[in-house]
C-alpha cells in the first residue's frame, strides 16, 4: 500500500487519467482514487480522508472544505477557479494552484475564428448555397472591412492578446476593457465599459467572478450597435443568457459565437440550438492535441510541488 498522500481525482471528463496517476504515484507514493464527483456531498464521501484534490468541475464549496479536515492542497484541470471558494481556502491554510499557460493559442485561435466567421457571415452564406442560392450581395450587405472596424476585448490578458493579432494585422483598431489592467501592447487601447459597447466586434476574456457574472446583461447589450457580433469562449455566465436570445432574436446584435454556457453540456434542445445568429461550439476552444497532455501533467505536477516534503 503506498505510504504517501491520498490524492483524489474529484471528477474528469478529459478522457484517461493515466498520465497524472504515473506521476503521483512516481513522484510522491501517493494513493490516487479517481473519482465521479458532482455534488458537495460526491466530493465529501470520495474526499473525507484526501490529502490533496485534483479537480475539474467539482464544487470544492466551504461545506465541502470544512469535511476535509486533512485536506492540504487543490489543483485545478484548467485556467478558471471559479468551482473552488477560494476564500475558504485560504482561511484554512489549503494551496491552490491552476494551470494558467496551457491552451491560450488554442483559445485564441478559437475566438478570432468565431468572430471572423460571424464577421464575414460565413454560416448564412453556406446556409444560402446550400439552399440553392447564388446571393453573395445581400447576404453580404452592410458588412465594412475589418480595417474599417473596431474589435473590443473584455479582459486584456494573455488569450485576449493573442485573439487581437489576426486583426491588428488587418489593420483593426482594438480596445479592451479590464479593469486590472495597468498596461497593454501598444495596439491595444484601454477604454471603459461603455466604450467597449461601441465596439463592432467583442470577444470576452474575463475570469468569471461576482464582479463579472452577467457582466453582459440586457442592459449592456443594450448599447451594442445592431451589427455587432458577440463571441464567449471564457466562462458561460459572464453573459446573461435569456438577455443574449433576447437581443438576438429581436435582431439587436448580427450574431453570437459561444463556446460555453451557464449550464454545460448545453442541452439538446435549449433555444440558442434553434437561432441562425449563433455559432455553438461544446467547450472545445482548449482542444489540440497538445493542450491535452499538457493539461494532465502540470495539473498533476502542481500537487507534486504543493506536497514536496520540506527539505
Amino acid at each position: 500500500m503506498a505510504d504517501g498522500p491520498h490524492i483524489v481525482i474529484t471528477d474528469c471528463d478529459l478522457g484517461d487519467t493515466d498520465i497524472e496517476e504515473e506521476l503521483l504515484i512516481s513522484g510522491l507514493d501517493a494513493r490516487v482514487t479517481v473519482a465521479r464527483c458532482k455534488s458537495e456531498d460526491d466530493v465529501i464521501d470520495a474526499a473525507g480522508d484526501a490529502d490533496a484534490l485534483l479537480v475539474q468541475w467539482a464544487p470544492i464549496t466551504a461545506r465541502v472544505l470544512e469535511a476535509l479536515p486533512h485536506l492540504r492542497a487543490i489543483s485545478r484541470y484548467g485556467i478558471g477557479l471559479d468551482m473552488i471558494d477560494l476564500d475558504a481556502a485560504r482561511t484554512r491554510g489549503i494551496e491552490v494552484a491552476n494551470v494558467p499557460h496551457y491552451c491560450t493559442e488554442e483559445v485564441a485561435s478559437h475566438a478570432a475564428a468565431l468572430l471572423l466567421a460571424l464577421w464575414r457571415r460565413l454560416p448564412a452564406l453556406d446556409r444560402s448555397v446550400r439552399a440553392g442560392r447564388w446571393e453573395p450581395v445581400p447576404v453580404m450587405a452592410g458588412v465594412k472591412p475589418l480595417s474599417s472596424a473596431t474589435l473590443g476585448l473584455l479582459g486584456a490578458g494573455r488569450i485576449a492578446q493573442l485573439t487581437a493579432r489576426p486583426f491588428t494585422a488587418l489593420g483593426t483598431r482594438v480596445v479592451a476593457y479590464d479593469p486590472y489592467a495597468t498596461a497593454t501592447p501598444g495596439v491595444i487601447e484601454l477604454v471603459g465599459l461603455d466604450e467597449l459597447a461601441d465596439a463592432d466586434l467583442i470577444s470576452l476574456h474575463a475570469p468569471l467572478n461576482a464582479e463579472t457574472r452577467h457582466l453582459v446583461d440586457a442592459a449592456f447589450l443594450s448599447r451594442l450597435k445592431s451589427h455587432a457580433v458577440l463571441v464567449n469562449t471564457a466562462r458561460g455566465a459572464l453573459v446573461d443568457t435569456a438577455a443574449l436570445i433576447d437581443a438576438l432574436r429581436g435582431e439587436r446584435i448580427a450574431g453570437a459565437g459561444l463556446d460555453v454556457y451557464e449550464t454545460e453540456p448545453l442541452p439538446a434542445h435549449h433555444e440558442l440550438t434553434s437561432l441562425e445568429r449563433v455559432l455553438i461550439t461544446p467547450h472545445a476552444a482548449w482542444c489540440s492535441t497538445d493542450a491535452l497532455p499538457t493539461l494532465q501533467r502540470q495539473a498533476a505536477e502542481n500537487l507534486l510541488r504543493l506536497l514536496a516534503p520540506s527539505a
